[in-house]
């Protein structure tokens, strides 16, 4: 196994060690962390965490269309960066601090109305980057976007 597959198994055996008693506790302390935030405006809630993911949905109405009544794009790509930057912070462990350093999109269908779901899975967790795709579903998992975000974990001083 090399490097990059041995630090993704470890840190992801770390977080499932560690969240199975606290899955509901972590989504908990998200959520309540997005109060006065863009994701409290958009309505996005962080709804399941497991072995290597993060997910949230964001309902998809007049706040988040853009002037033809679709999906806004930025709305898609406001919902993918919380979570993969939500699940970066929850696998960087504790005393530091994460930040994005790229983020890219493909927007490949649109909708009006219903829930959009995010769902940020680890692709690379190195020491000082993380590497997340996150999909962006409908309600019947038809794909919206498909994102990527690469962030960089730096020690909390």
């Amino acid at each position: 196994m090399n490097k990059s597959k041995s630090d993704l198994a470890h840190k992801t055996l770390y977080c499932a060690i560690f969240a199975a008693m606290e899955w509901n506790k972590i989504l908990d302390k998200l959520n309540e962390r997005t109060a006065n935030t863009l994701m409290h405006t958009l309505n996005i809630t962080y709804t399941n965490i497991g072995d290597g993911f993060l997910e949230a949905t964001m309902p998809v109405d007049a706040r988040v269309h853009q002037p033809y009544g679709y999906l806004h794009g930025g709305a898609s790509m406001a919902l993918a960066e919380s979570v993969g930057s939500a699940a970066s912070h929850i696998f960087a462990g504790k005393d530091t601090k994460v930040l994005g350093l790229e983020f890219s999109a493909n927007h490949l269908k649109t909708m009006q109305s219903g829930v959009v779901t995010a769902r940020a899975e680890a692709v690379h967790l190195g020491r000082s980057t993380h590497l997340w795709q996150i999909r962006v579903t409908d309600e019947e998992g038809n794909l919206i976007s498909l994102c990527k975000i690469t962030n960089i974990v730096l020690s909390h001083s």
